[in-house]
């Protein structure tokens, strides 16, 4: 690899940014598709596609056969809220291979035997989330049913470009949340954003159960193709 090349894709790694290294099985000709520049690439499908994905691969495009080193940041996924819920979500979230973190204020629920071997922080979440950089790889869960607690990770979630905002709650519940975030100068395209009530509506009712459904919608936010009616809405 040449070393601007290899110098560029440190460089995106290391902001957590996305990139392809795409090589020609040929001539072994290489170039760098940054994340930020594939929309408008010729091989913007494929290349979202093994985004998608996170897996490199090879393929084939105008009859050339080329090999894709996908280099994606790990997703992470930050739950507010030291509940049942997250106890149950947490071992489930590892398993599929994402960084999971507990946020919660409150000592008496954020500690190390509720959550062995889980990143925990004890602490409000304006007070964390800046330096943690929410980027597209990070989810947000907000679990608290506490618009003190809830509010402000909403708040960061929505003014960063995070793959999946996710809110527990009655719909009554979320509509007086809109309301608060419209306050806040949040328009109804960022407000759209917000999965609520959280997780896929599989009729989830314990808290393993309401687990299981968000850590399906988490997954289907960061892998699935959207479709044109989607994209459209």
């Amino acid at each position: 690899m040449r070393l601007d090349l290899l110098k560029s894709l440190n460089e995106e790694r290391a902001a957590r940014r996305p990139a392809i290294l795409v090589t020609d099985m040929a001539d072994g000709t290489q170039r760098l598709a940054r994340g930020a520049d594939i929309a408008a690439d010729p091989m913007a499908d494929i290349l979202e596609s093994a985004l998608r994905s996170g897996k490199s691969r090879a393929v084939e495009h105008d009859g050339r056969s080329l090999f894709l080193t996908v280099q994606a940041p790990p997703a992470r996924v930050f739950c507010i809220g030291a509940v049942h819920i997250s106890q149950a979500l947490a071992p489930m979230a590892q398993l599929a291979g994402f960084d999971l973190t507990v946020i919660d204020p409150r000592t008496a629920f954020a500690t190390p035997e509720r959550f062995p071997n889980v990143a925990m922080l004890a602490d409000w979440p304006q007070n964390v989330l800046p330096g943690l950089g929410l980027d597209a790889y990070t989810a947000v869960c907000l679990l608290t049913h506490d618009p003190k607690i809830d509010d402000p990770a909403l708040i960061a979630a929505l003014r960063a470009d995070c793959f999946y905002i996710g809110a527990l709650g009655s719909r009554k519940t979320h509509q007086n949340r809109i309301s608060r975030m419209k306050s806040e100068g949040f328009s109804d395209d960022a407000l759209a954003r917000i999965h609520a009530p959280i997780g896929l509506d599989i009729g989830s009712v314990s808290p393993a159960e309401i687990a299981v459904s968000i850590l399906g919608e988490i997954i289907m936010a960061l892998r699935k193709k959207p479709l044109r009616a989607e994209k459209a809405a």
